[in-house]
């Protein structure tokens, strides 16, 4: 057995490690995209919104003043009035007015679905690295690699799903927002997809067993795989 293989899957399984924990970050934090509506006058709140896979928070902020060039209301960093509620659709009793025209339900669980998919995937990978690292059984780390590109692919298709939400919410004739931005839940989203493709397809490369290196030698003759 190649001396170095150990070394290069805890290296690797360290990268995915981070690509999991960004994939958990954007799965269960609502700042995927942020909403903004057009400022009718001074001196008077302005709503703008920021939302997830599951809840949607809308924020009252007073607007004194504004940059020429900015038609909404501004940073969601803003102070204001607060307040987050799970959509209607996975909380049959709440509200969510916001949403009630200006978004498409099946997007939404469509990507939620999606992601926990990934999240699924993600863990499964996980339990076969460490049992393949306690047991000293090698060929789980195969079917680790793949669950992990899985996951990967899966949360890069929950990325698109709401990518197109929003979208077609701000071309809604019905919409009332004017303005909308990806933030920092979108982009663990995206990071995880990277690391979790990549670090997947190494991990597999890395498990396959050794080629041979020389004309003379044939697939038995390799080093066989513990």
């Amino acid at each position: 057995m190649d001396e170095s293989k150990p070394l290069k899957v805890r290296l690797t399984f360290s990268v995915i490690l981070v690509g999991v924990s960004l994939l958990f970050a954007a799965v269960v934090t609502d700042h995927w995209a942020i909403l903004s509506r057009k400022v009718e006058k001074y001196n008077a709140t302005c709503e703008a919104a920021h939302f997830g896979l599951w809840r949607l928070c809308t924020k009252r902020i007073f607007m004194q003043e504004q940059s020429p060039k900015e038609k909404g209301c501004g940073a969601i960093s803003l102070p204001g009035e607060h307040n987050c509620s799970y959509f209607k659709h996975f909380t049959p009793g709440q509200r969510s007015d916001v949403f009630e025209v200006t978004t498409q339900k099946e997007y939404s669980i469509s990507a939620a679905a999606i992601a926990i998919f990934s999240v699924g995937f993600a863990i499964i990978g996980t339990i076969c690295v460490l049992l393949s690292f306690r047991k000293k059984k090698d060929y789980l780390l195969k079917p680790a690699s793949m669950f992990y590109t899985f996951a990967g692919l899966c949360i890069i298709i929950s990325v698109e799903v709401m990518r197109q939400s929003v979208k077609r919410m701000i071309d809604s004739k019905e919409t009332v927002w004017i303005e909308y931005s990806y933030s920092w839940s979108f982009a663990c989203a995206c990071a995880s997809f990277v690391l979790l493709f990549i670090c997947g397809i190494t991990l597999l490369l890395i498990a396959l067993p050794r080629f041979p290196q020389n004309p003379w030698e044939t697939c038995m003759d390799a080093e066989p795989e513990h």
